[in-house]
Order: C-alpha cells, then sequence, then structure tokens
C-alpha cells in the first residue's frame, strides 16, 4: 500500500528570463500544510555583469522565506530593512497586511558573476493574522537547530522536526527542513504534522520503495511512518504543518481568505498607496492579469 498521496511535478515558469520550476500551486494540489507557494530557482550562472533582479512588487497575507543553496540575494522593503541572504541563512518576510520589497544581486556578485540555486516559499497566514503588521526577520545559519542522525544532516528551517524547533516566527505549526543525506542513507519521516509533502532537490529517494525523483514533490498520506531511502547522495526538503483553516484565493502576489480583501490590495498598488521602498525607483506594475 502506498503512502503517497500526490506525486507532483513541476511545471516551468519563466520569470522574465530566469526559469523557475513551480510545485504549489498546482491543479492537484494547493497546499500542504500553510504551504501555498513553492518554487525551485536554478541552479543558474549568469553572465559578468548580470544579476537577479526583481523589482519592488507587493504582498499582502502570507510569509515569504527565502532558503538559498548557492549565491546571494539582497533583500530590501518598505520597512527600511536591507538584508544580503547566503546559504544557511533564513529571510522570514511577514507581509500581513501589506508590504513592498525588491530582490537583487549586489554589485559585487554581478562584477565576478552570479550563480543562483535555492528556494521561494510563501505560506499563508491564519485568518487570524492575515492583517498582521509586516515585519522582516533574519536568521543566521547558526541560530537554526541542526540534527545529524546517521548518514543525514538535517537543518530544521521553521517550524519543528523531530522535537527540535526552530526560531523562525511562525504563526501556525509549520514543517521546513533542510536534509542532506548520504548515498543510501535512510530516515524515517514521523507522522508529526497534519500534512507532510517531501520535495527531491537533486538525486533521488525511494518513500517505502517508491521512487520520487529530483525535481518532484512527494505528498505523504497523513498519520503514515514512511522510510526514505537515499539511491545515493541526494538533498530533500520536508514540507507541511496544520492544514489551512479554510479556502484561500492567489492573485498574482497576494493571499487572502477574502476576494474583496484581494480587490482592495490590487486597488492599492495600482494608486500605489503601499510605502516606497528607500534606494528605489522601479516597480512592477499590476499585471492585467
Amino acid at each position: 500500500m502506498t503512502v503517497i498521496d500526490t506525486l507532483l511535478a513541476p511545471s516551468v515558469r519563466d520569470l522574465g528570463g530566469f526559469a523557475v520550476r513551480r510545485l504549489l500551486p498546482s491543479s492537484r494540489r494547493r497546499t500542504v500544510g500553510p504551504f501555498i507557494f513553492f518554487d525551485h530557482m536554478g541552479p543558474v550562472a549568469l553572465p559578468v555583469g548580470e544579476g537577479f533582479d526583481v523589482r519592488p512588487h507587493p504582498h499582502i497575507g502570507l510569509a515569504t522565506i527565502t532558503w538559498l543553496f548557492e549565491g546571494e540575494i539582497v533583500h530590501r522593503d518598505n520597512l527600511g530593512f536591507v538584508q544580503p541572504i547566503v546559504p544557511g541563512d533564513v529571510n522570514w518576510m511577514t507581509a500581513g497586511r501589506g508590504i513592498a520589497h525588491s530582490e537583487r544581486s549586489a554589485p559585487e556578485a554581478r562584477s565576478r558573476g552570479v550563480r543562483l540555486h535555492g528556494l521561494q516559499t510563501w505560506v499563508a497566514l491564519p485568518r487570524q493574522h492575515e492583517e498582521a503588521a509586516p515585519a522582516f526577520f533574519h536568521l543566521p545559519r547558526a541560530s537554526l537547530p541542526m540534527l545529524a542522525p546517521e548518514g543525514a544532516r538535517i537543518v530544521v528551517v521553521a517550524g519543528d522536526f523531530l522535537g527540535v524547533a526552530s526560531p523562525t516566527p511562525t504563526f501556525s505549526r509549520t514543517l521546513y527542513a533542510s536534509i542532506e543525506l548520504d548515498a543510501g542513507a535512510k530516515l524515517a519521516i514521523p507522522a508529526e504534522h497534519d500534512e507532510r509533502a517531501i520535495y527531491v532537490v537533486d538525486g533521488a529517494v525511494e518513500v517505502d520503495g517508491e521512487a520520487v525523483a529530483a525535481g518532484h514533490m512527494a505528498v505523504l498520506l497523513r498519520g503514515t511512518t514512511p522510510l526514505m531511502c537515499a539511491s545515493g547522495a541526494a538533498r530533500v526538503m520536508l514540507v507541511g504543518g496544520d492544514a489551512l483553516d479554510g479556502e484561500r484565493f492567489i492573485w498574482w502576489n497576494f493571499v487572502s481568505s477574502s476576494r474583496e480583501r484581494i480587490e482592495q490590495a490590487k486597488d492599492d498598488w495600482r494608486a500605489q498607496r503601499f510605502a516606497p521602498i528607500p534606494g528605489e525607483t522601479e516597480f512592477i506594475p499590476l499585471p492585467e492579469r
């Protein structure tokens, strides 16, 4: 009997010359726990002088998590935070009632040639926190708990796993862990969260004997305790947590339990009622669709 509820294949999206593999939302599964958006970017190498540039854009009703395997991104927001992120660190941004930010490569990185590989994910905020005050938190690598069972190295990025909790300021019970596995290593995935998924960043694993290839996400059946085994050296992310407390609507960068709230956010960005980002003069216009 399978322990995999749904096996998700990525859809490739072009973000202005920069391709990403998107797993959530999909037609087969919109969320896993509070995770409502999951993009795998890179690995990519850009020519000297070029860089990663996501111009200022808005969010409501969610929190973003940036997790890098390679490279660096400089975050700027309209709260005044300017924060580079490098592999092993966490940038957690709570949008709540509204925030605007940009993500770019630093000038010094452009001069030597930008390499980038990582994950961009969103978690939908619980209804009672959808209009929380916007906030930004940076957590350096040394502040994140690490586990080292035989053949594995685990970083608890957000939430909790195997009895260890991350200091990342989540709003609901969350599972987000980065795991490196040696060839042949095995790890049991406990049934300690309502919803769970295994995303294979690189390499390949088997979940109770079922193969899961790189770039795919295996959503696990509730209440099961599958055994994950690495076919060769592999890197995976565990994703999940408590199920969302009701339906969420997504339009562009806006997430809400209310369609009317999304329409308000659209009007606010169109009219440029979001506070500006210090040091930025560009912005991404509201899409026509």
